[in-house]
């Protein structure tokens, strides 16, 4: 039997949007059309766990992205991470203390040092950016949609990303990360 791996994937940018839509079984079965195995979903939102063979993260993105394009007929971003890193980032969070919104970046490449330092030093007294290998925390006030510190920020400091709340990124990392 060949070595097989679990990741979870989160796909950017899906269902915003008439021309964008990508529902849960139409992940599921192009993630098996590009080889995966024990695929399953969770939420609407590009959130998809499943077996590979394939050993590169660089390639089971760009295995995943073809796919979903083939699919979709639009681009769709992939960012994978193993169960051991996504329970390490829902553990992260619990570091910072923060009682107020918490949204999580996931990063498709690490940043450099002074990308992650051009980041946090956009921090105000409501808003905080903490960098943590692939992922930033965006520790936000009330109104996330008042932020100033946005993914679209992050994005063009540290390159693509895709966002989730905490909640989550805490319940995948409860279900398939444990």
């Amino acid at each position: 039997m060949r070595w097989v791996a679990t990741y979870i994937g989160f796909l950017r940018a899906i269902n915003l949007g008439a021309k964008r839509k990508f529902p849960q079984d139409a992940i599921r079965a192009a993630v098996e059309a590009a080889g995966g195995t024990d695929v399953e979903t969770y939420l609407n939102t590009g959130n998809v766990r499943f077996d590979t063979r394939l050993r590169s993260r660089a390639r089971i993105e760009r295995t995943l992205e073809d796919a979903f394009e083939a699919d979709r007929g639009f681009a769709v971003p992939t960012i994978v991470f193993t169960p051991t890193q996504l329970r390490e980032i829902a553990d992260r969070a619990a570091s910072f203390g923060h009682g107020g919104r918490h949204y999580v970046s996931l990063l498709k490449e690490s940043p450099s040092a002074a990308a992650v330092a051009e980041v946090e030093a956009l921090a105000s007294a409501e808003e905080v950016a903490r960098v943590s290998g692939r992922a930033v925390h965006l520790l936000l006030g009330a109104n996330y949609h008042q932020a100033r510190l946005t993914n679209a920020v992050i994005e063009r400091h540290l390159g693509v990303a895709t966002n989730r709340n905490l909640t989550v990124i805490e319940a995948l990392a409860d279900k398939w990360a444990r």
